[in-house]
Protein backbone atom coordinates (compact mmCIF):
# COMPACT_ATOMS: atom_id res chain seq x y z
CA UNK A 1 0.00 0.00 0.00
CA UNK A 2 2.65 2.47 1.07
CA UNK A 3 1.78 5.72 2.80
CA UNK A 4 5.25 7.17 2.42
CA UNK A 5 4.96 10.93 2.77
CA UNK A 6 6.84 14.05 1.95
CA UNK A 7 8.21 13.17 -1.52
CA UNK A 8 6.47 16.16 -3.08
CA UNK A 9 6.15 18.21 0.06
CA UNK A 10 7.22 21.42 -1.66
CA UNK A 11 4.09 21.39 -3.79
CA UNK A 12 1.82 22.41 -0.95
CA UNK A 13 2.25 24.18 2.32
CA UNK A 14 -0.54 22.61 4.34
CA UNK A 15 -0.01 19.13 5.73
CA UNK A 16 -2.36 16.93 7.69
CA UNK A 17 -1.80 14.37 10.43
CA UNK A 18 -4.41 11.59 10.28
CA UNK A 19 -5.34 9.90 13.56
CA UNK A 20 -7.27 6.65 13.96
CA UNK A 21 -8.17 4.57 17.01
CA UNK A 22 -8.23 0.84 16.27
CA UNK A 23 -9.01 -2.53 17.78
CA UNK A 24 -9.19 -5.61 15.56
CA UNK A 25 -9.88 -3.55 12.43
CA UNK A 26 -7.58 -5.37 9.99
CA UNK A 27 -9.77 -5.35 6.87
CA UNK A 28 -11.46 -2.01 7.53
CA UNK A 29 -8.15 -0.29 8.25
CA UNK A 30 -6.67 -1.56 4.98
CA UNK A 31 -9.51 0.09 3.05
CA UNK A 32 -9.33 3.30 5.11
CA UNK A 33 -5.60 3.65 4.53
CA UNK A 34 -5.91 2.92 0.81
CA UNK A 35 -8.13 6.01 0.46
CA UNK A 36 -5.34 8.13 1.95
CA UNK A 37 -2.62 7.05 -0.50
CA UNK A 38 -3.20 9.78 -3.16
CA UNK A 39 -3.07 12.52 -0.51
CA UNK A 40 0.07 10.98 0.99
CA UNK A 41 1.69 10.76 -2.45
CA UNK A 42 1.25 14.49 -3.10
CA UNK A 43 2.46 15.40 0.38
CA UNK A 44 -0.82 16.58 1.87
CA UNK A 45 -0.99 13.74 4.41
CA UNK A 46 2.18 14.09 6.41
CA UNK A 47 1.68 11.14 8.75
CA UNK A 48 -0.88 8.60 9.89
CA UNK A 49 -1.00 7.81 13.60
CA UNK A 50 -2.74 4.60 14.65
CA UNK A 51 -3.59 4.37 18.33
CA UNK A 52 -4.24 0.67 18.85
CA UNK A 53 -6.11 -0.90 21.76
CA UNK A 54 -4.63 -4.38 21.85
CA UNK A 55 -5.62 -5.77 18.47
CA UNK A 56 -5.19 -9.52 18.11
CA UNK A 57 -5.79 -9.74 14.36
CA UNK A 58 -3.64 -8.26 11.59
CA UNK A 59 -4.39 -4.60 12.36
CA UNK A 60 -0.84 -3.83 13.50
CA UNK A 61 0.65 -5.56 10.46
CA UNK A 62 -1.56 -3.53 8.13
CA UNK A 63 -0.64 -0.27 9.83
CA UNK A 64 3.05 -1.12 9.86
CA UNK A 65 3.07 -2.11 6.18
CA UNK A 66 1.45 1.23 5.31
CA UNK A 67 4.12 3.18 7.17
CA UNK A 68 1.85 4.40 9.96
CA UNK A 69 3.12 5.48 13.34
CA UNK A 70 1.72 2.97 15.83
CA UNK A 71 1.19 3.77 19.50
CA UNK A 72 -0.53 1.85 22.27
CA UNK A 73 -3.88 3.08 23.52
CA UNK A 74 -5.54 2.70 26.88
CA UNK A 75 -8.87 1.49 25.50
CA UNK A 76 -10.78 4.72 26.14
CA UNK A 77 -11.72 6.45 22.89
CA UNK A 78 -11.43 10.07 23.96
CA UNK A 79 -8.11 9.58 25.76
CA UNK A 80 -6.67 7.59 22.86
CA UNK A 81 -7.60 10.17 20.23
CA UNK A 82 -6.15 12.90 22.44
CA UNK A 83 -2.95 10.88 22.76
CA UNK A 84 -2.66 10.59 19.00
CA UNK A 85 -3.31 14.31 18.59
CA UNK A 86 -0.62 15.09 21.11
CA UNK A 87 1.93 13.23 18.99
CA UNK A 88 0.90 14.84 15.69
CA UNK A 89 3.38 17.13 13.93
CA UNK A 90 1.05 18.94 11.51
CA UNK A 91 -0.95 22.13 11.78
CA UNK A 92 -4.10 20.23 10.75
CA UNK A 93 -5.54 17.07 12.29
CA UNK A 94 -7.89 14.64 10.58
CA UNK A 95 -9.66 12.18 12.88
CA UNK A 96 -11.08 9.15 11.09
CA UNK A 97 -12.86 5.95 12.00
CA UNK A 98 -11.13 2.84 10.61
CA UNK A 99 -14.56 1.75 9.32
CA UNK A 100 -14.61 4.65 6.85
CA UNK A 101 -13.19 5.20 3.37
CA UNK A 102 -12.98 8.77 2.13
CA UNK A 103 -14.17 8.91 -1.45
CA UNK A 104 -11.68 9.69 -4.26
CA UNK A 105 -10.88 13.38 -4.55
CA UNK A 106 -11.56 14.16 -0.91
CA UNK A 107 -8.18 15.82 -0.55
CA UNK A 108 -8.95 18.44 -3.20
CA UNK A 109 -11.99 19.60 -1.29
CA UNK A 110 -10.12 19.53 2.02
CA UNK A 111 -7.34 21.59 0.48
CA UNK A 112 -9.83 24.11 -0.93
CA UNK A 113 -11.41 24.43 2.52
CA UNK A 114 -8.04 25.08 4.15
CA UNK A 115 -7.01 27.53 1.42
CA UNK A 116 -10.26 29.49 1.81
CA UNK A 117 -9.60 29.86 5.52
CA UNK A 118 -6.09 31.12 4.81
CA UNK A 119 -7.44 33.70 2.35
CA UNK A 120 -9.98 34.79 4.98
CA UNK A 121 -7.17 35.63 7.35
CA UNK A 122 -6.78 32.25 9.00
CA UNK A 123 -10.30 31.96 10.43
CA UNK A 124 -10.44 29.04 12.80
CA UNK A 125 -12.96 26.46 11.58
CA UNK A 126 -13.29 22.69 11.41
CA UNK A 127 -14.99 20.50 8.83
CA UNK A 128 -16.70 17.11 8.69
CA UNK A 129 -17.51 14.91 5.71
CA UNK A 130 -20.90 13.83 4.42
CA UNK A 131 -21.80 10.37 5.71
CA UNK A 132 -22.66 7.63 3.22
CA UNK A 133 -23.22 3.95 3.86
CA UNK A 134 -21.81 1.33 1.54
CA UNK A 135 -24.94 -0.79 1.87
CA UNK A 136 -28.27 -0.52 0.08
CA UNK A 137 -31.80 -0.15 1.39
CA UNK A 138 -33.89 2.35 3.26
CA UNK A 139 -32.06 1.91 6.57
CA UNK A 140 -28.79 3.08 5.04
CA UNK A 141 -30.42 6.10 3.39
CA UNK A 142 -32.37 7.03 6.53
CA UNK A 143 -29.20 6.83 8.60
CA UNK A 144 -27.45 9.21 6.19
CA UNK A 145 -30.27 11.76 6.44
CA UNK A 146 -30.37 11.49 10.23
CA UNK A 147 -26.60 11.98 10.47
CA UNK A 148 -26.75 15.09 8.26
CA UNK A 149 -29.53 16.65 10.32
CA UNK A 150 -27.90 15.79 13.63
CA UNK A 151 -24.56 17.22 12.57
CA UNK A 152 -25.98 20.48 11.23
CA UNK A 153 -28.51 21.12 13.99
CA UNK A 154 -26.40 20.14 16.98
CA UNK A 155 -22.81 20.48 15.66
CA UNK A 156 -22.33 16.85 16.62
CA UNK A 157 -20.91 14.87 13.69
CA UNK A 158 -20.80 11.12 14.08
CA UNK A 159 -17.42 9.37 14.35
CA UNK A 160 -17.95 8.01 10.83
CA UNK A 161 -18.06 11.53 9.40
CA UNK A 162 -14.49 12.32 10.37
CA UNK A 163 -13.28 15.68 11.60
CA UNK A 164 -10.71 17.98 9.99
CA UNK A 165 -9.58 20.57 12.52
CA UNK A 166 -6.67 22.99 12.98
CA UNK A 167 -4.39 21.79 15.75
CA UNK A 168 -4.62 25.25 17.34
CA UNK A 169 -8.43 25.10 17.50
CA UNK A 170 -8.30 21.54 18.80
CA UNK A 171 -6.11 22.62 21.68
CA UNK A 172 -8.14 25.78 22.32
CA UNK A 173 -11.37 23.83 22.94
CA UNK A 174 -9.67 21.18 25.06
CA UNK A 175 -9.38 18.37 22.52
CA UNK A 176 -11.04 14.99 23.01
CA UNK A 177 -12.12 14.37 26.57
CA UNK A 178 -11.71 11.06 28.33
CA UNK A 179 -15.00 9.53 29.38
CA UNK A 180 -17.19 11.36 26.88
CA UNK A 181 -19.99 9.11 25.60
CA UNK A 182 -19.29 10.01 21.97
CA UNK A 183 -15.88 11.63 22.03
CA UNK A 184 -16.09 12.99 18.48
CA UNK A 185 -19.55 14.50 18.93
CA UNK A 186 -18.52 15.98 22.26
CA UNK A 187 -15.61 17.69 20.54
CA UNK A 188 -17.87 18.92 17.73
CA UNK A 189 -20.25 20.55 20.20
CA UNK A 190 -17.39 22.42 21.85
CA UNK A 191 -16.14 23.63 18.48
CA UNK A 192 -19.67 24.89 17.90
CA UNK A 193 -22.01 25.07 14.94
CA UNK A 194 -20.70 28.51 13.97
CA UNK A 195 -17.20 27.11 13.42
CA UNK A 196 -18.13 23.80 11.78
CA UNK A 197 -18.40 23.34 8.02
CA UNK A 198 -19.56 20.29 6.07
CA UNK A 199 -17.72 19.17 2.98
CA UNK A 200 -19.41 17.68 -0.08
CA UNK A 201 -16.97 14.78 -0.15
CA UNK A 202 -18.36 11.61 1.39
CA UNK A 203 -17.01 9.41 4.15
CA UNK A 204 -18.25 5.96 3.17
CA UNK A 205 -18.96 3.73 6.14
CA UNK A 206 -18.56 -0.03 5.84
CA UNK A 207 -20.40 -0.59 9.11
CA UNK A 208 -24.09 -1.35 9.49
CA UNK A 209 -26.31 1.77 9.76
CA UNK A 210 -27.53 2.59 13.25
Amino acid sequence: MGLAVGKNRAKIETMISVILSTRDDELSLAHALAALVPAAADGMVREVIVVDNGSTDGTIAVADAAGCRIVSGAGEKGADLAKGAGLARSDWLLFLSPDVMLEPGWQREARDFIDRLAMAGGASRAAAFRLAHAGFGWRARASEVTAALRARLFAAPLPEQGLLVPASLYRAVGGHRAGARLAESDLGRRIGRGRLSFLRARAISRGAPA
